[in-house]
């Protein structure tokens, strides 16, 4: 299905919104802020959606899909134009393989530009066996000891270049869930250099204008050891395989209150940071919505990238940002709203950090004064802005409540069905 722009419009309490922006608008002049340059910055500032994000998702226990989900990745595409025209924070899907492989790549291709939706990067799947697959990948993949299945799965990923290659993408993510479970059921060095043997394979491949993104996780589904364990696991992968090696950050690969804004830091002064997969957690990765439970982590890791994105102090390639998280009983299309609006927030929240400000009281060793800037910034209420954003694109004030009001899962209900199944899950 397709909302009209008059239908987003119509949606609207403009009144509302006129009355609350102008008050926040009035606030941040005040404090020598420039508006325009703050909303040119959140509408120019796009996530993308992952594909197999659009359907419900499930644990090992089970999955209880809902109805009016996207049979087919035309679908898929579908719902993340409406994402783009309620929110306009996101116009770009990011496929995982096998999952969404396409039967005909040029035909997806016009209509992801018929919707006016990009492709982002590619992400490749050897993490789980697939149909008439020659070998498997229980005890591993690019890890393997057999070099015969190392050369399937870096085939896998070259397959994976080609097709991003038609679809218009620019680069592939490549996460591994090779290690072990249990004490010397594996050789760590050993394993360690097939990955990075693969990675090198795969990475002669690459068109010169492409990336290649790796990605670490501590645990699951191997417990006892993972060979890409950490962000120094990932950092010294993709140093040892080429330039266009860079290494991805997701929120929910980290054990427990791991500081990952000094990870983004570390990386980002390496000149080697992707991007970001965002997502919560409590646990580990838990895969909830963004900013859910820590909206302050979220907050100073955008201090951190600014860094990057405003000071132009770091030397680094433009950076990625995907949301990866997981949709057990919500509304997935609700869920990547919520998701989308907790990023743009966060990321408001920390342009209005005044570095100067900071720096000196870095520099003064006062740390009390430059908490007071930091949560000076966190405690701004943003949302009037960034919906001010979302407006002036042709989106909706407050995304969810336009979806509910709109009736958007019972249209697609009616057009798709009560049980339909999302692929890819």
């Amino acid at each position: 299905m397709i909302l009209s722009p008059n239908e987003i419009v119509d949606s609207n309490d403009q009144k509302w919104q006129d009355s609350r922006f102008g008050a926040l608008a009035s606030q941040l002049d005040a404090r020598g802020n420039s508006v325009d340059s703050l909303l040119l910055k959140l509408s120019s500032f796009k996530v993308a959606v992952p594909s197999w994000a659009l359907g419900t998702g499930g644990t090992r226990f089970g999955r209880f899909p809902g109805g009016g989900e996207p049979a087919s990745l035309e679908q898929k595409l579908e719902d993340i134009a409406l994402l783009r025209d309620l929110s306009r924070q996101t116009d770009n899907v990011s496929l995982h393989i096998p999952w969404d492989n396409p039967d005909d790549p040029r035909a997806l291709a016009q209509k992801a530009e018929d919707l006016s939706i990009r492709f982002d990067a590619i992400n490749s799947n050897t993490f789980q066996d697939q149909k008439d697959q020659a070998h498997s990948y229980k005890y591993g993949s690019l890890c393997h000891g057999d070099a015969a299945v190392r050369e399937q799965a870096v085939a896998h990923n070259v397959d994976c270049i080609e097709l991003g290659r038609q679809l218009g993408s620019q680069a592939l993510t490549v996460w591994l869930a090779d290690g072990s479970n249990h004490p010397g059921q594996a050789n760590f060095r050993d394993q360690f250099q097939n990955v990075l043997g693969s990675l090198q394979q795969i990475y002669s491949h690459l068109p010169e204008d492409w990336y290649l993104f790796t990605e670490h996780k501590p645990y699951e589904p191997n417990f006892y050891s993972s060979v890409v364990n950490d962000w120094g696991s990932s950092l010294l992968l993709a140093t040892k395989t080429g330039e266009r090696c860079l290494c991805l950050v997701d929120l929910g690969h980290h054990l427990p209150n791991t500081n990952i804004e000094q990870v983004v830091s570390r990386v980002l002064m390496e000149g080697r940071l992707a991007g970001f997969h965002f997502n919560d957690s409590k646990y580990g990765d838990d895969d909830l919505t963004v900013g859910s439970l820590k909206p302050y982590q979220l907050f100073l890791i955008f201090n951190e990238l600014l860094d990057f994105m405003e000071d132009g102090a770091i030397e680094n390639p433009n950076l990625a940002w995907m949301i990866d998280a997981s949709h057990n009983t919500k509304d997935p299309l609700e869920d990547l709203l919520q998701s989308l609006e907790a990023i743009h927030i966060a990321y408001a929240q920390a342009l209005l950090i005044d570095r100067p400000a900071l720096r000196a009281a870095q520099a003064d060793n006062d740390p009390a004064l430059a908490q007071e800037i930091l949560q000076d910034a966190y405690r701004t209420d943003v949302r009037p802005l960034v919906a001010e954003a979302r407006v002036r694109q042709g989106g909706a004030i407050d995304p969810i409540r336009s979806y509910r009001s709109l009736s958007v899962r019972k249209r697609l209900v009616d057009e798709r069905g009560v049980h339909t199944l999302a692929t890819g899950l």
